[in-house]
């Protein structure tokens, strides 16, 4: 019997360990750190062993192959002496894949992948086919091909998804976009972190479809390096294109194989520049897999923001309230800033990745009335901002609770208070999740 050790005991390696333990294998999962209880639970009722706060080296190098979680870093020792000895390192989605004969559509990029994901799912479940949805959103991959059974999958991969894959192939790949993000796991290296996205379309065959935005350079420089095989639909809001989608005056023009299809702009339920590529982007993918254009055209004018991405809370004498604590890079931040119609009162900062925020000036000095800086160490916001607000309109808050208090003093009737932190959330937070859920909470209690 082979024996699967599974690196990692969150959703994605349970979701493994519990294909592994499905397919017959040997299985163990080891995690370095506390195992959350109903993870653990899951384990138990599937009767697969496995151990936390510390890894023991003799139950794991005597695998014949390891399934490795997306955050574990590559440059871990137990992972350089499992790479050292020869074994054979995956990720989930490579294992998962073996054992799934579904249709798969693909979603990487640096940012917009959750909402083009979520949006294409909708679009899908609109178009009554039995769908699952996974990888870097909703249940694990791997759990849902142990047990259930679906024809499509729509999945959002991360790129550290994507560092361990080897036979993985999408019918659908989609980039969305690539920007600096995580240059900390790719030796600070923009080429590697390139790379690692692109890995999605390493398989695509002449019958697979790859869709990316051909307004974003990064994306259009490495695609000239490389050969692929597949079909090539391109958007763009800039020229018009004889195979994809582009924008033209106040419509989207859909063109695919032969046919031409007008999705009007103010008939999509998402606004803001960002949104039209997002929107482009599924509703490509759902003319691939053959959606009719009334369910397409139904789904993006009817689809409801994602929590944690620019998610209405509430509006408080005239003031509106928007988590978008998702926006965990300079990118996604310059987006949130970038759709805003009101005066913003910003917050802003958590654990800095290397940002450079001077691609942010125009908009802060166009858009932003106040800063409140939500972060451990916001020197480096004070530092980019200060001189553009002024150093009365910038404050400092300890918890997502002094920050709401304080936005709330700043803002004004007709303005946002837009929480959109351009910073991972682990000075302070969990996760963003729990950031955005505790900002929501603040804005409830005031």
């Amino acid at each position: 019997m082979e024996r699967v050790v599974i690196l990692g005991g969150a959703e994605s390696g349970v979701g493994a360990a519990v294909l592994a333990k499905v397919k017959g294998y040997d299985v163990f999962l080891s995690d370095k750190g506390e195992i959350k209880p109903e993870y653990a639970a899951t384990l138990t009722k599937w009767e697969i062993p496995f151990e936390q706060g510390g890894h023991t080296e003799s139950l794991i190098l005597n695998a014949d192959e390891v399934v490795k979680s997306p955050g574990i870093p590559g440059t871990a020792p137990l992972v350089q002496k499992l790479r050292a000895q020869g074994t054979r390192i995956v990720s989930e989605i490579e294992f998962a894949s073996r054992y799934d004969s579904a249709k798969k559509i693909c979603i990487t990029g640096s940012n917009g992948k959750t909402t083009t994901t979520s949006l294409i799912y909708y679009l899908l479940q609109n178009a009554g086919l039995n769908v699952g949805l996974g990888g870097n959103i909703g249940r694990s991959y791997a759990y849902q091909v142990a047990t259930e059974h679906f024809d499509y999958y729509v999945l959002e991969i991360s790129s550290f998804q994507l560092d361990d894959i080897y036979d993985f192939k999408p019918d659908i790949a989609i980039i969305t976009n690539i920007t600096p993000d995580h240059l900390d796991r790719y030796d600070h290296r923009m080429e590697n972190y390139v790379a690692a996205k692109f890995n999605i379309t390493r398989n695509l065959t002449p019958d697979d479809c790859f869709i990316f935005d051909s307004d974003d350079d990064i994306t259009i420089g490495h695609l000239s390096n490389i050969v692929l095989r597949c079909k090539m639909l391109p958007f763009s809001q800039k020229k018009e294109l004889s195979q994809g989608a582009f924008l033209k005056e106040d419509k989207i023009v859909l063109r695919y194989e032969k046919e031409e299809t007008d999705l009007y702009l103010k008939e999509l339920a998402l606004g803001g520049k960002h949104n039209i590529y997002n929107s482009m982007a599924a509703a490509l993918a759902a003319k691939a897999t053959g959606i009719d254009n009334a369910v397409i055209r139904n789904s993006l004018a009817t689809f409801q923001p994602i929590e944690h991405r620019l998610e209405p809370v509430l509006s408080i004498k005239d003031v509106l309230y928007i988590n978008d604590s998702k926006a965990t890079n300079v990118d996604s931040a310059w987006y949130a800033l970038e759709c805003q119609k009101r005066p913003v009162v910003w917050i802003v900062g958590g654990t800095d990745k290397g940002n450079d925020y001077s691609v942010l000036e125009g908009l802060v000095r166009e858009k932003v009335k106040y800063i409140v800086c939500l972060g451990v160490d916001n020197a480096k916001i004070h530092a980019a901002f200060e001189g553009i607000v002024g150093s009365e309109c910038i404050t400092d808050a300890g918890s997502a609770e002094e920050a709401v208090q304080k936005a709330s003093k700043a803002a004004s009737q007709g303005d946002v208070v837009l929480l959109s932190p351009c910073c991972a959330s682990f000075d302070l937070f969990k996760n963003y999740e729990d950031r955005g859920e505790k900002f929501k909470a603040a804005v409830r209690s005031l």
